[in-house]
């Protein structure tokens, strides 16, 4: 008997120590979050980068915010969740979700012909011009046409102008070519269309039902107060807080954002269908398009054991990544580079910020996704809050004693 309820004693201890154990997947979330947020903070000072704001969303287990380093590398302040970092060219990615808001809301239609709103565009070659060709950098026109003329001193419409000028390389819709003064003309459309700027769209449309509480657009609101990041370049032995450039704000839809990690985590949460009242899942639809083929993402050096499909929707590029289909893009102007992703089948949504023009950012965000997509322990599987019931049921009816039978529920480990 003695034995018996030894035995008994043994199999209880051992049924016990599994369940208390045993992980949640919400505690192998924030272990594997915390163990990534080390990483970040051990190459950064690798690189002596100066600053950094890391954003991670999951649907299932909630958002995660943290600051890097320093606004500036000397006499700087601490960066944190509230910093503002010049987004550069993810903020495309704001411009295709509102361009894909205002026509799944009948605004107008993706398919429209530029010229319907913009009559410099009804001669010439780019009469055929639809909106979508403008956000999908399918035009026709030479990659990044006139860029030098947004860092120098002439205004956007007179930009604008000289653009019409150029002559096509093909047709639209037959060719890519990575644009800002022509994407940027959504902005025109857009106002043009509903009588309200491409500024107080943002700002009253995006930013503030999103509770972007930090977010904004131009040179003005960036430098509104002291807790932002200022740029840096690379001297030959460190970084060197360079001076703020106002040149990409003019085009306000290809390179305008300024925004926080927080701002970024409600961004995320945005793409991942969190708010619908703001972004509709016929939005995120619309945006999500595969219009045009960029075969010369799939030789990018950090990503080309892994991209197996390389598309540009509206104001997002489309990958097929180790079989998981995902919307990206980066970000670089001077001192800054930026990266944002979400991973629609995961629910999870990643976007890292820097103040200095490192390339460490490429070895982090790739990291992050082998991470997360190979990771299957860390995320897999997810509990419905019946199966935790369920588990938590039976932890209880082990506590009740140990007084036979054990044998009348099994103990469900939580992985």
């Amino acid at each position: 008997m003695k034995s018996l309820i030894l035995t008994l004693v043994c199999i209880f201890c051992c049924s016990y120590s599994k369940i208390t154990v045993a992980k949640t997947p919400n505690q192998q979330w924030s272990q594997f979050l915390k163990s990534y947020s080390k990483q970040v903070e051990r190459k950064l000072k690798e690189k002596s980068v100066p600053g950094a704001a890391l954003s991670v969303v999951h649907i299932e287990h909630g958002s995660y915010v943290k600051g890097f380093g320093q606004t500036k590398s000397r006499k700087g302040s601490r960066v944190d969740e509230h910093t503002r970092f010049r987004l550069a060219s993810v903020s495309k990615t704001f411009a295709g979700s509102l361009a894909a808001k205002l026509a799944s809301e009948g605004h107008f239609n993706i398919d429209d012909k530029v010229s319907l709103y913009l009559p410099q565009f009804i001669d010439g070659d780019y009469s055929q011009l639809k909106l979508y060709h403008l956000l999908s950098h399918s035009s026709g026109l030479v990659p990044n046409a006139y860029d030098n003329l947004i860092e120098s001193r002439m205004e956007y419409p007179q930009i604008v102008e000289r653009l019409l000028q150029v002559e096509a390389l093909c047709q639209p819709g037959q060719c890519y070519g990575y644009q800002n003064v022509m994407f940027s003309l959504i902005g025109d459309v857009i106002e043009k269309t509903t009588g309200i700027s491409y500024q107080t769209w943002m700002q009253e449309f995006i930013f503030a039902p999103l509770n972007m509480r930090d977010a904004g657009l131009g040179v003005e609101q960036m430098t509104k107060d002291n807790n932002f990041a200022w740029p840096h370049v690379r001297g030959r032995k460190r970084w060197h807080t360079a001076k703020l450039k106002q040149h990409y704000y003019k085009v306000l839809p290809a390179a305008g954002v300024n925004a926080s990690a927080t701002d970024m985590a409600q961004w995320l949460k945005a793409q991942l269908g969190l708010y619908p009242s703001v972004l509709s899942p016929e939005a995120l639809s619309k945006q999500s398009m595969p219009y045009t083929l960029t075969k010369r993402e799939l030789r990018r050096r950090v990503w080309r054991e892994h991209v197996e499909a390389a598309y540009y929707g509206l104001g997002w590029r489309i990958y097929q990544y180790d079989g998981k289909r995902l919307y990206y893009h980066s970000g670089w102007v001077q001192g800054y580079r930026t990266d944002v992703v979400i991973i629609p089948e995961l629910g999870i949504g990643f976007s890292l910020l820097l103040n200095a023009e490192s390339g460490v950012i490429n070895q982090l965000t790739n990291d992050f996704l082998i991470d997360v997509l190979t990771g299957d322990a860390i995320l897999m599987p997810v509990l419905s809050e019946r199966e935790i019931k369920r588990v938590k049921a039976e932890e209880a009816e082990l506590l009740e004693g140990i007084t036979p039978p054990l044998t009348q529920g099994s103990v469900t480990k939580e992985n």
